[in-house]
């Protein structure tokens, strides 16, 4: 089964991204009052927890650094409902969803299946040490198939967020950490130069790229090890391997047939970048 959640995953991904990538969530968003992306951003995703300190939506998103949830919880909340920021999540995202797959795409019957399909296996998922898939999951699912189709891959998103975090908390690798060994494995050089982490100040930077040549997961040169490869190896698998479970509520026929229906969907996704 962790060759299907690699496979779901490679699918589901793009339909996910459009929340991050496409304009119509942000601009749901900011029509709410969000000043800023990242506190859109923050206050949406986040708002399935609860209006909990920015110390717990740290440590469940693991891989931001120290004082860069604070800067947008809970003040992005303290005039916006966290109900508000969901709701306009989900609105912008099933709209971006819409206009990227088309009329045909968007109505098609296999469109409805795959919805279908990925809600059962997202709502039968255990939720035992998943707390954001946990969050997720006691939303209210969508009617409408488009919507329901983008809210039952990001449950099963985050279902393989937190594997992935109990993935890289067994192998001993913090957020920015990972960061580094996402870069390398993108082919990313120097990894300090990848998106998500460098903006850090270089003496941060410098600690996490010393950090991991003196566990020999890096080289002199910034270069993945041999160990280094293996370990992001051995994460990769233990996550797909831990996001497994909610397939298992499928049949045989059940995931050809969810894995054929997603197949053009996600292809049309992808090929906008998620745009």
């Amino acid at each position: 089964m962790a060759r299907i959640a690699r496979r779901m995953f490679e699918l589901l991904e793009p339909i996910c991204l459009v929340t991050f990538l496409s304009d119509e969530c942000n601009e749901e968003l900011a029509a709410l009052g969000h000043r800023t992306y990242w506190d859109g951003y923050f206050a949406s995703r986040a708002a399935p927890l609860g209006r909990v300190p920015a110390q717990v939506v740290h440590a469940a998103f693991y891989n931001f650094a120290d004082g860069e949830v604070e800067r947008h919880i809970p003040s992005a909340w303290e005039t916006i409902p966290p109900e508000a920021s969901v709701a306009a999540r989900q609105r912008g995202s099933a709209a971006s969803l819409r206009r990227i797959l088309g009329d045909e795409l968007a109505a098609s019957p296999g469109l409805v299946r795959a919805a279908d399909l990925t809600t059962q296996a997202a709502q039968n998922a255990p939720t035992a040490g998943r707390m954001m898939f946990a969050g997720v999951r006691a939303l209210p699912v969508p009617t409408d198939p488009v919507a329901r189709l983008w809210h039952s891959a990001t449950m099963l998103r985050e279902h393989r967020g937190d594997g992935h975090i109990a993935a890289l908390l067994a192998a001993g690798i913090g957020g920015a950490e990972a960061h580094v060994l996402s870069a390398l494995d993108l082919g990313i050089h120097p990894p300090e130069s990848f998106g998500r982490i460098h903006h850090l100040p270089k003496k941060r930077l410098a600690e996490v790229m010393s950090g991991l040549r003196s566990r020999g997961l890096v080289d002199a040169d910034g270069h993945f090890t041999d160990a280094g490869r293996e370990t992001k190896h051995r994460i990769e698998t233990l996550t797909d391997e831990l996001a497994a479970a909610p397939y298992d509520t499928l049949s045989p026929a059940e995931l050809d047939e969810l894995i054929t229906a997603l197949e053009p969907l996600s292809a049309r996704v992808a090929a906008t970048g998620s745009q």
